[in-house]
């Protein structure tokens, strides 16, 4: 008989260490006990160890529920719920893949793209999206099948119609084609601006953002300097005045605690110089439900255009040799 690698009944029981699951669903360890103590969920077993193992089931209902709180329901409310009722919820709140599609990826192309990975094809994948990328240019690519299948994909995820490592290589599958399109692009002009410093924060492992940011903004002209994810706050400061950056770009996504992007946001915002703009986008709901002083968030990468527009019609930099900023 032949095996399913999706059907996780066929194999041995796979559980997982708090630590473990603290870095899937970004809920801390400490709510995970207080869960456990207030609510009755989740309820892990012992290793041999005595340290709490968590099955993936539970796993999952964390995660649907992580979610749901980054959408502003309350842990009171939502954790007693059994999953069926959680994911009634979802269907409700959950932004579906079906919504904002363009002309370059219908829904029934995405459902297409998501097959491809769940089979475990990743030369068909990857040679499809590539047929995308020399059909629609980069722009769009970047904003309508990147865009689009991130979202079905995560979705996907969320529900337990993909596992962890099909998540991972169709991440790496998409970050292989924008590395390769940006190097493929003109390089900007001698002393073009702005210049841009990409990263993320500690605590936020997710690039894909970062490449999809820096293939928009090297198409308007803009120097990017990428450091990757998990950068140090000051590193971040350093590396701002090292590679005389006029703007800093984040990137968020539900991994990260609303409280922890917000501190670090405002915390960043306090250490720069106030000439250096900040920048922040994603998936994360918190950056669309509080305004920050002195940080501009993005709710689609398709508005980072207009900001670089916006930004050259205001500013002055420091490698303008006349008015050279201090």
């Amino acid at each position: 008989m032949e095996t399913n690698v999706n059907d996780r009944t066929s194999a041995v029981p796979i559980t997982l260490s708090i630590a473990a699951v603290e870095r899937d669903t970004g809920l801390s360890k400490d709510t995970l006990r207080v869960w456990e103590r207030r609510y009755g969920f989740p309820l892990p077993a012992r290793d041999t160890l005595g340290e709490r193992a968590y099955p993936l089931e539970q796993v999952e209902k964390l995660r649907l529920l992580k979610r749901l709180l980054d959408a502003g329901h309350r842990p009171g409310r939502i954790v007693p719920l059994p999953l069926e009722e959680l994911q009634s919820i979802a269907e409700q709140t959950v932004d579906q893949p079906q919504r904002g599609l363009e002309a370059a990826l219908r829904s029934d192309d995405v459902r297409a793209h998501i097959d491809l990975v769940r089979a475990h094809d990743a030369p068909a994948l990857r040679a499809s999206l590539a047929r995308l990328l020399a059909r629609v240019g980069v722009a769009r690519f970047v904003t309508e099948v990147v865009g689009p299948l991130n979202s079905a994909v995560g979705d996907a995820w969320l529900r337990g119609q993909l596992e962890i490592f099909e998540e991972h290589q169709y991440t790496e599958t998409i970050q292989s084609l924008l590395r390769q399109a940006i190097a493929g692009l003109p390089p900007p002009a001698a002393g073009a601006a702005p210049r841009v410093l990409l990263g993320t924060l500690p605590g936020e492992p997710h690039g894909l953002g970062l490449l999809m940011a820096e293939a928009l903004l090297t198409l308007e002209g803009c120097h990017c300097v990428s450091l990757g994810v998990q950068t140090p706050l000051w590193d971040l400061v350093l590396a701002a005045g090292a590679y005389r950056a006029d703007i800093v770009g984040l990137s968020f996504t539900g991994c990260t605690s609303p409280n922890q992007i917000v501190d670090g946001l405002t915390e960043l915002r306090a250490k720069l110089p106030p000439l250096i703009g900040l920048w922040a986008g994603g998936s994360a709901p918190v950056l669309h439900r509080r305004a920050l002083a002195g940080v501009e968030p993005f709710a689609a990468m398709d508005g980072l255009p207009a900001a670089v527009q916006r930004w050259r019609a205001g500013h002055v930099t420091w490698h303008d040799p006349v008015k050279r900023v201090p």
